[in-house]
């Protein structure tokens, strides 16, 4: 399997009054196209900072990151967001919805930046999907945490993404509904042949990927593959 995200080197410091704070220091890991991939690690370890670094949202001070056979480092802040328009789907433990749209108004936007002429269509069956047929019209304020994050599966998968990064995407929701969110989410991944890629502190989730990288303090501790096929 070809390699659809390779991080090789990866260095990321910040500068905190006179002093510069290491939050990453010599990462290196390659992600297969297809593979269901998690992040792990205690608050503080560099996890979410990875994920920014990973998906072009921000850059590193030394070494270097290809997504979808691009090298980061030789596009600028447009050709980046082009990339992630085109390639990359996120989830967020926050849902990030746009609380003036409706589910349906929020899982069409991406289909619309790309320009679509079946955005209505393709956002109204993925909806269906992922159990909200009878909330299409709802605002974020009207519907539960869960279907908030339905909503945020939904148009995640909208522009059928290479890749799909999920940063803590339980991390604000009780157990039970948490355990629903997952299996639609490794659902929806498998039937799209998406590389996922998981953010998270949970570790019963994390045994759910097929790898499982862990930090502490900005390093990589192990990486190591599981018994996930």
């Amino acid at each position: 399997m070809p390699n659809i995200l390779k991080i090789n080197g990866l260095e990321k410091t910040y500068s905190s009054g006179n002093k510069q704070l290491t939050v990453l220091q010599n990462i290196s890991f390659d992600v297969e196209k297809g593979q269901t991939f998690s992040i792990v690690g205690p608050s503080g370890s560099g996890k979410t900072t990875l994920l920014g670094l990973c998906a072009g949202l921000d850059q590193p001070n030394s070494g270097t990151i290809e997504l979808c056979g691009q090298d980061l480092n030789t596009l600028n802040e447009d050709q980046r967001a082009q990339l992630r328009n085109k390639n990359v789907g996120f989830i967020f433990q926050n849902f990030q919805l746009l609380p003036t749209l409706t589910a349906l108004e929020n899982v069409s936007v991406p289909l619309e930046l790309q320009g679509s002429k079946d955005a209505v269509k393709n956002s109204l069956a993925l909806l269906e999907k992922v159990g909200l047929a009878d909330r299409v019209h709802h605002y974020p304020s009207q519907l539960s945490g869960g279907e908030q994050q339905r909503v945020a599966l939904a148009r995640a998968f909208a522009n059928a993404p290479s890749i799909l990064f999920a940063d803590e995407p339980t991390g604000n929701l009780d157990e039970e509904t948490g355990e629903k969110v997952i299996q639609l989410l490794f659902e929806l991944n498998k039937e799209a042949g998406t590389t996922l890629v998981i953010i998270t502190h949970d570790l019963d989730l994390a045994n759910r990927t097929q790898q499982i990288l862990r930090l502490k303090g900005g390093k990589i501790l192990t990486n190591e593959r599981t018994t996930v096929q």
